[in-house]
């Protein structure tokens, strides 16, 4: 008689959780838009989600405290002149946020620990490169100010933020639209997905696709792809029964999959949420009211199957706590944040254990706020690890840190030479004198329109004192 063995794991109990009524924020008009991201983007300080906007694009970001209902005219970040597709905090600087949006251009937004009295309207610097709208962004792991974007023009852009220059752009790479962009641990690789249902691994500094796998999913519908801790990939997507489907891949071996199981039919894209430190994937399909989770090792079946956490609202949306930010004294592991229709709900995954003490088993050093590299040196080659920290005593944002924007190709250029420098000044000056002419002829029209004021109302006090003297 065999017994059956029930694999050791401490993740096998995670349970998911949503917070309470109180802990939710309300009266959100979520975007509407059809476009496959995540819609909200989160940090130890900032919760920030794409809200519907007239004549424009827009997102709301909310202090992690401010729970409850958000007032209608709470300020937005407003600037885009279409709708906002995509938004992402820096890891770096958890005051920085960048927006993509339908108008092509990326924003780069500087948010302050206050709380803002009107609308934020000017982003620290606007990254104009694209020729169609920008749906995908991704900050560099470990490299400061490097920005990644991937446009519908099928164009990956990569940015040094810090002076607004582009450091490299991949362009012949993808013949058609890209659905997904994964750095890897230490931004050497991405791996991308496209309509042509081709994953690949780029070398960005190379400009080489160093692997590629064709069909990794049958379907037709969109392919998500993202690195785990042991350098494999993890693919959501379509059979072409149009089954979704989960597979996992050895970069160096593309002809065979790790592992591939088929799971529902549902036409939802399935966004996956992946942990390093616990080896933890979430997937979270847009329009499904559940979060499955599993756990990816290197026994077989490799993808192991944990739970699903399910509710009764489906959702618009989903942001994904970075693991600094998490309740290490409660044993959270992970932390979502829901889009609803109308407001944002907080679910909270845990691992039960009876100790209140630190548990170094759940926890690892995890990367921190402070980049490993600057953007010329990972440019050059260097590559780096994540600088890690301890949640020990758990984390403490640090103080707010202003992004600085140089601009070195207009600085680095020499003035214009003499004639061309004349000519500007002129036209400052014609300026200059076309707008005092205007104020004068503005306050001669007022002084006019004050005057007349003063002879209307002494002719009624005439009026008035007729009137008086003709009743007595």
């Amino acid at each position: 008689m065999s017994r059956r063995v029930v694999r050791q794991s401490k993740f096998r109990h995670v349970f998911g959780q949503a917070a309470k009524a109180d802990q939710a924020y309300e009266d959100i008009r979520v975007s509407k838009v059809t476009w496959d991201s995540s819609f909200c983007a989160v940090n130890p300080k900032f919760l920030a989600i794409i809200t519907e906007a007239g004549g424009g694009g827009a997102f709301i970001v909310l202090p992690l405290a401010k729970t409850g209902r958000v007032d209608k005219n709470y300020p937005l970040v407003t600037g885009h002149t279409a709708p906002v597709l995509d938004i992402d905090w820096c890891p770096h600087n958890d005051n920085v946020i960048a927006s993509a949006s339908d108008d092509t251009t990326i924003m780069v937004w500087q948010i302050p620990d206050y709380t803002p009295v009107r609308n934020i309207t000017e982003p620290i610097i606007t990254l104009e490169g694209h020729s169609k709208r920008v749906g995908i962004l991704s900050w560099h792991p470990t490299a400061r100010n490097v920005l990644l974007s991937a446009g519908g023009d099928n164009v990956i852009i990569i940015w040094n933020v810090g002076t607004g220059e582009v450091l490299l752009s991949l362009d012949d790479m993808h013949p058609d639209v890209i659905h997904s962009v994964c750095w890897n641990s230490n931004g050497s690789l991405l791996a991308t997905t496209c309509k042509d249902k081709t994953l690949r691994i780029i070398d960005p500094r190379k400009g080489q696709v160093v692997a590629e796998r064709f069909a990794a999913h049958e379907g037709m519908r969109p392919m998500r792809a993202v690195f785990t801790r042991q350098g494999h990939i993890f693919t959501t997507g379509f059979t072409r029964m149009s089954q979704r489907e989960l597979g996992l891949w050895d970069p160096n071996n593309f002809e065979e999959p790790v592992a591939l199981q088929e799971m529902d039919t549902s036409n939802g894209v399935l966004l996956p949420f992946y942990d390093p430190d616990s080896s933890i994937v979430y997937l979270c399909g847009k329009g499904d009211s559940s979060i499955r989770y599993f756990e990816i090792t290197d026994e077989p079946p490799f993808v192991h199957y944990l739970n699903t956490f399910s509710s009764k609202e489906p959702q618009r949306g989903m942001g994904f706590m970075p693991k600094r930010g998490l309740d290490v004294s409660k044993c959270e592991i992970a932390r979502f944040y829901k889009l609803h229709e109308r407001k944002c709900e907080p679910i909270i995954m845990t691992v039960p254990r009876k100790s209140d003490l630190f548990q170094d088993d759940l926890y690892p050093d995890t990367p921190g706020p402070e980049p490993a590299l600057e953007a010329d040196e990972w440019l050059s080659g260097q590559d780096a690890e994540p600088v890690l920290i301890s949640l020990r005593d758990g984390y403490v944002p640090p103080k707010h840190r202003e992004l600085r924007v140089t601009k070195r190709n207009i600085l680095d250029v020499r003035p214009p030479s003499g004639p061309r420098r004349s000519q500007s000044a002129s036209d400052a000056s014609l300026s200059q004198q076309h707008t005092l002419e205007t104020l004068l002829e503005e306050i001669k029209a007022l002084r006019e329109r004050v005057q007349a004021q003063e002879q209307r109302i002494t002719a009624l006090e005439n009026m008035l004192c007729e009137l008086v003297d003709g009743t007595d």
